[in-house]
């Protein structure tokens, strides 16, 4: 295994040093500063060439192999911190800043939401059987009190006994089981308002958003905020009788309601619901402190840090897709997570079982949902932010070709250009060089002025 790390340096000099002969190492720099920090880019064949609307003239053109790269490199956008660090970060900033504008306004949301009733509340799963833990009463039930990094947190006490099967078919059913309670929620603040569901509906509408969370012993749990408006979202101000706390009763009434019918298995028949742990605290004004008040700002940031993590994070299992259950034996994982995995692989060999698709999200422990999701009014959209970006980007660029004259004079004003591009997939990845470069001018968190 050390071979390939003792290569690494003498291979990305070869590389630097042919680069350097053909005079492509200033324009290789620029291509790789343009990933953001990307270890992983995409790599694209093809051209890309702009063309004036009004009198046809050629612009621009690009193809890609006359890049420095050979190729167009574009950035992986995983959201895994564990894949790709400087993607994860920005999918992370992105979900704080939507998360954020469905709390106080901004991004096309209007600042009178940040007076409409919302709470941040905290799902979680069922017990499958009793695991190391850190209670508040110090020790656990195996007469240790553990640190807060011990390796055996979360994990079962007698792994023989602890129920693998409804784990990995509780994470496979956690998205139907929020599905079903977000149309239970609907019903129940309509019947504390006293109104029918189609009367609600004219005067009243819930909006969320969520994030999945891993909990140690490898059950997904969800954090939403929740918002009560006016029927057309945030655009208008909800009605009278809407408060915190009388979100916060339908919430604990929906999550008691909601269930999920999951499928039998010899003699046994499953069904699935939420613990009885829930976790329901007003959004107001305080400082996020370990009290019983929450911030916008607090909020928004907590939801964003568990947008980039995945079941490998806090578990210990793995990041990517397994194609060999033999592969398990030659991977550093908990035995804990091995053992899910397990099942998961099993149980996706039911036919019953087919439409899960366990077997290709065993390395997620069964559960397959998206991790952030949010109703259409609750605020912008992870797609309208990067479209921004991007429009700031190429607004960047074309400023600087226009400062080098790379734009005829006659057309500087223009903002509109027509666009013909085709582009396919080459591949992945850098080469020992380009990573050598890449990891050498990646920005840092504070040239990228990260505030979040």
């Amino acid at each position: 295994m050390t071979a390939p790390a003792v290569e690494t340096a003498p291979r990305a000099l070869r590389d630097l040093a042919d680069l350097a002969e053909l005079g492509h190492l200033p324009g290789l720099i620029r291509q790789l500063k343009g990933l953001g920090g990307c270890t992983n880019p995409v790599r694209l064949d093809g051209y890309r060439t702009e063309i004036h609307p009004g009198t046809g003239e050629l612009l621009s053109e690009t193809h890609g192999h006359e890049l420095p790269a050979g190729n167009l490199l574009v950035r992986c956008n995983n959201r895994r911190a564990t894949r790709c660090a400087a993607c994860a970060e920005t999918y992370r900033r992105d979900t704080y800043q939507l998360i954020t504008a469905g709390l106080k306004g901004g991004k096309g949301t209007p600042e009178r939401v940040a007076t409409h009733p919302r709470v941040f509340a905290t799902f979680t799963a069922p017990s499958f059987g009793p695991v190391h833990n850190r209670p508040t009463s110090g020790r656990c039930r195996c007469g240790t009190q553990h640190p807060s990094d011990a390796t055996e947190l979360g994990t079962p006490l007698d792994p023989d006994t602890y129920d693998y099967e409804a784990a990995v078919l509780w994470n496979a059913h956690a998205s139907k089981i929020w599905a079903r309670f977000t149309i239970y929620l609907r019903r129940e603040v309509a019947k504390r308002a006293g109104l029918s569901r189609r009367a609600f509906a004219e005067c009243a509408r819930v909006s969320f958003a969520k994030v999945a969370e891993y909990q140690r012993r490898g059950a997904v749990h969800f954090h939403a905020v929740i918002r009560l408006d006016g029927p057309d979202g945030g655009d208008t101000p909800p009605p009278n009788w809407a408060s915190a706390e009388l979100l916060a009763d339908a919430i604990r009434a929906a999550a008691r309601a909601a269930e999920a019918p999951g499928p039998q298995l010899g003699n046994r028949l499953h069904s699935f619901a939420f613990g009885t742990q829930l976790d329901i605290r007003p959004i107001r004004s305080a400082d996020f402190d370990g009290g019983t008040e929450l911030t916008d700002r607090a909020v928004a940031a907590y939801i964003a840090k568990y947008a980039t993590k995945g079941a490998e994070t806090t578990t210990g299992t793995l990041d990517r897709p397994l194609k060999f259950l033999a592969e398990l034996a030659q991977l550093r994982i908990s035995e804990h997570a091995r053992r899910l995995i397990r099942m998961a692989w099993y149980l996706g060999a039911r036919p019953e079982l087919e439409e899960l698709r366990l077997r290709q999200w065993a390395h997620m422990l069964g559960f397959r949902g998206h991790f952030s999701t949010k109703t259409r009014r609750y605020s912008t959209t992870l797609g309208a932010l990067r479209q921004a970006r991007a429009d700031w980007q190429r607004k960047q660029a074309l400023n600087a070709q226009r400062e080098h004259g790379a734009v005829p004079a006659e057309f500087a004003a223009e903002e509109t250009t027509l666009v013909i591009a085709h582009w396919t997939y080459a591949g992945v990845g850098l080469s020992r060089g380009e990573e050598w470069l890449a990891a050498a001018h990646a920005p840092t968190r504070v040239q990228e002025g990260v505030a979040a």
